[in-house]
């Protein structure tokens, strides 16, 4: 509208000039009526005219420094209420990140007396209202001044501006007359309802001479506006709008120069950080893995009577492996240790006989344990989880009672026990929620900080490294509890194990010792999630080896049961007592 209307008003003020020219070419006697049809219309502000009516004559004095000094006179004929307000525009949209601000200060008004008039000034959706409380004044005068109305442009400056944006009363006039240092170019208004497009009653620029832009709008209703644009040459005014940044989710995550470094300088610092702590806090850990080839793998030696005895790497218990490969005591330590203590002679393993449509069940029966055998602190807590004063318990009776609640004393030992043993200097579970929950604390800061970020600048995506930071640390954190070089080398040893766990043939073992040697590495392979591989080969042992009653010294199966059968009931048991320990919801969260 505005384009279009300044093109108009750009051919006004030269088809006038024009026009004498061209009648003086028609020669003499020819009418001036002859000029051609295509001239632009002209409107012209009426001189001396008289109104009924509330009128308001509207001077605008413009300054090279592009204030704007205004000058209202409003003469209300004896008519309207003792308190008159009109509105000016104080705040628009100018593109997808600004708003436009027309700042008026300096406000006073005073009757034709010289006698003062209260203002008051009242600030609302981009608006201002100046309340004028006249009394019985005639006549008032109204002074103020607006910065922030020019603009530059392409071969120039601009004024742009809404001198009305709104009455109280019915104004049955208004005129606006606009001064500068130098004449105008161009000029257009619009007037009515906001955003209407419809051009003012009239405008020129103040005769032949073009030296101020004239406008006039008759008959305002309250509440409809008049908006002027007039162009002047370049140096006119300095042309500096005064814009204020608007918040949306774009601007305020803009990627630019600055932000993007910014950025990638808080993450490559952050992660680097990270990352090198990681790698500093496992140094003893790579340092001695060149251990686990040099150490002997073999889990055996020799026994008092020339025989072979199981001798795992540095004493370690299959639960205490598992806990010093990742730092946390979960479901398959437990279920390792559980089988372990079986091998181990503290109770058998039963499996009932299958009743139809019901699901295979385990009977758990106390021994008495070997004279030489010793139990370590969590393992005596483990058999008491089980039978809890009870010398038989049904695998599924464990799902019931306070099973559960006990294995979360058991967790607890079993990290005690790494701190014992020297293989971490924290309890492992203790320093890795640590650093979890230091990791939390830095995402939900990194969120604070990028919404702070985001409601008062644009630079929200620097917040975001933050954030990826602060995540990056939570899922780092296992990796966090660092062990000792003792732990580090009984790691090394443990790797060597299960190297050979998972590339020796029985044959390495002489007939008559597999069963129990092989029984001894199965809780291992639990651990080593090689359970398959070792139950298959101790089920052939068995089947070869004299057994009594198809049963193993620690397992038994039903009448209808078979040693060959054992590698498929021990990956049954293994499931299912995973499935009861799972229950528990200390074990859930994986230490």
């Amino acid at each position: 509208m505005r384009a279009a209307a300044l093109c108009a008003a750009l051919a006004a003020p030269l088809a006038l000039a024009g026009a004498p020219a061209a009648a003086a070419d028609q020669g003499p006697g020819t009418a001036p009526d002859a000029i051609p049809d295509t001239a632009p219309e002209t409107h012209t502000v009426p001189q001396g005219g008289e109104s009924d009516g509330i009128t308001n004559d509207v001077n605008v004095l413009l300054d090279q420094r592009g204030v704007l000094h205004v000058e209202e006179t409003l003469a209300f004929g004896g008519g309207g209420a003792a308190e008159f307000t009109r509105t000016l525009l104080a705040r628009e949209p100018y593109d997808a990140d600004h708003d436009r601000l027309y700042r008026v200060s300096g406000i006073s008004a005073q009757a034709a007396g010289g006698a003062g008039v209260p203002v008051r000034t009242e600030e609302y959706d981009g608006m201002v209202d100046l309340v004028l409380e006249r009394g019985e004044a005639e006549t008032v005068v109204l002074d103020y001044t607006v910065t922030g109305a020019m603009e530059q442009t392409a071969d120039g400056v601009e004024l742009e501006w809404s001198p009305i944006a709104g009455y109280s009363e019915r104004v049955a006039e208004t005129t606006v007359r606009v001064d500068a240092p130098q004449p105008p170019r161009a000029l257009s208004c619009s007037a009515g309802v906001p955003r209407s497009s419809i051009y003012c009653t009239s405008s020129d620029m103040g005769g032949h001479e073009g030296l101020v832009a004239r406008f006039l709008q008759a008959d305002m209703a309250p509440g409809e506006r008049l908006s002027i644009v007039v162009a002047y040459p370049e140096g006119t005014a300095s042309a500096d709008p005064v814009l204020d940044r608007t918040w949306s989710l774009t601007s305020a995550f803009a990627i630019t120069p600055k932000t993007a470094s910014v950025f990638g300088l808080l993450l490559l610092g952050l992660i680097g950080g990270l990352i090198a702590l990681i790698r500093l806090r496992g140094q003893d850990e790579r340092a001695l893995r060149t251990e686990s080839g040099a150490a002997s793998n073999a889990p055996l030696e020799a026994g008092p009577d020339d025989g072979l005895r199981f001798r795992p790497p540095d004493g370690v218990h299959p639960g205490q492996i598992g806990t010093l490969i990742d730092g946390q005591a979960d479901v398959v330590d437990i279920a390792g240790t559980v089988v372990d203590l079986a091998v181990r002679g503290h109770f058998t393993i039963e499996e009932l006989p299958h009743e139809s449509g019901a699901s295979v069940d385990w009977m758990l029966s106390k021994r008495v344990p070997p004279a030489d055998e010793e139990l370590l602190p969590y393992e005596r807590m483990l058999i008491d989880a089980l039978f809890d004063r009870r010398v038989r318990v049904r695998l599924s009776q464990l799902r019931r009672g306070g099973f559960a609640q006990r294995l979360g004393g058991v967790r607890d030992e079993l990290y005690r026990d790494m701190v014992r043993l020297r293989w971490f200097a924290n309890r492992p579970n203790v320093e890795r929620n640590g650093w979890a929950s230091a990791g939390i604390g830095l995402t939900v800061g990194g969120v604070l900080l990028t919404v702070l970020l985001a409601a008062f600048t644009q630079a929200a995506f620097t917040g975001l490294a933050v954030v990826i930071a602060g995540a990056a640390l939570t899922v780092g954190a296992q990796y966090m509890p660092a062990r000792t070089a003792k732990g580090s080398s009984v790691l090394a040893h443990t790797l060597g194990f299960r190297a050979f766990l998972m590339s020796a043939e029985a044959e390495h073992v002489p007939e008559g010792r597999r069963v129990d040697l092989f029984s001894r590495y199965l809780p291992y392979a639990i651990i080593f999630d090689n359970v398959d591989r070792w139950a298959t080969v101790l089920a052939a042992a068995g089947a070869t080896e004299e057994t009594a009653n198809n049963r193993l010294p620690w397992y038994e199966g039903p009448d209808e049961w078979q040693v060959e059968d054992f590698a498929e009931s021990i990956r049954a048991f293994v499931l299912t007592l995973a499935g009861v320990i799972s229950s528990a919801r200390q074990l859930r969260a994986l230490g």
